[in-house]
């Protein structure tokens, strides 16, 4: 393992011209409507499907958001709601983390590998092509690893803390720990709140300064709001982000809204 630490300069050796006017504009932005359908079983008459709030579509070919089921509108509802006591939160999250997990697994190469099974007949089926490893953001990107553990045993996971600065919005590295053999690996980015997408951009960085390539990371996460979700797509076009939802948008603090408030408070101590 790797560790390392840094001075407290923003996006080290990352091109940011484009970040520097983009926290400026965002909160003067009007925010559009929140979509809705009717959600249910597709055999069910929409009289019988009631109506709830879907995440924003966004264009962009590398942003995969989970269908919107009713079991994951409940899911999210759950943890949306203010009333939510800890226990809960922590359930449902780690549930909605085990679908962005299993989804992310299916983005991966695979590879022709045929079995013969216990009566002595083949399966042409298939492998993962190559190893993979996890990055977690610090601290609620950690919430996301177990979720990444359940799936794939004995996975190895990385660190890296990055932290916003709550006045001006922009991130600041302060340490990172990743496998030495990181750039052989495919990657699972890790974080559920992607907000102005500062944080997830410099980390991005951080794996490419260690060798991994920009096709070999996925990005896992919960809530996204649509400009960090642009921003994010359109500075690394060859990451794949798999996230559950695209909220409205993002207030004057920059934080997510509708949201869930600070998802690592709610995890760890509220």
């Amino acid at each position: 393992m790797h560790s390392k630490s840094h001075n407290l300069s923003p996006f080290p050796s990352l091109p940011h011209s484009a970040l520097e006017t983009f926290s400026s504009t965002m909160a003067s932005q009007t925010q559009p409507e929140a979509p809705s359908k009717n959600v249910g079983p597709e055999y069910r008459p929409t009289t019988q499907k009631p109506l709830a709030t879907v995440s924003t579509a966004l264009k962009h070919e590398n942003v995969h958001v989970l269908p919107q089921t009713p079991q994951l509108i409940a899911l999210l509802t759950m943890i949306r709601d203010k009333n939510t006591g800890r226990a809960d939160f922590i359930f449902h999250s780690n549930r909605i983390i085990r679908l962005l997990v299993e989804e992310g697994l299916n983005h991966l190469p695979v590879l022709e590998h045929t079995i013969t099974t216990p009566v002595g007949r083949t399966y042409a089926g298939v492998k993962f092509e190559g190893k993979i490893c996890g990055v977690s953001i610090m601290r609620a990107g950690e919430a996301m690893e177990q979720g990444l553990r359940e799936c794939c045993r004995s996975v190895r996971i990385g660190k890296i803390l990055i932290q916003r600065d709550e006045e001006t919005a922009k991130p600041k590295l302060y340490y990172d720990k990743l496998p030495e053999d990181i750039a052989t690996r495919w990657v699972l980015l890790l974080d559920p709140m992607l907000a102005t997408g500062g944080s997830a951009l410099m980390a991005v960085q951080v794996l490419k300064d260690r060798g991994v390539p920009e096709d070999h990371i996925l990005f896992l996460n919960l809530i996204a709001s649509p400009e960090g979700a642009k921003n994010f797509a359109e500075q690394y076009p060859k990451v794949r982000v798999v996230t559950a939802f695209i909220d409205m948008g993002l207030n004057e603090k920059n934080y997510i809204v509708p949201g869930l408030g600070d998802f690592g408070d709610r995890f760890y101590t509220m």
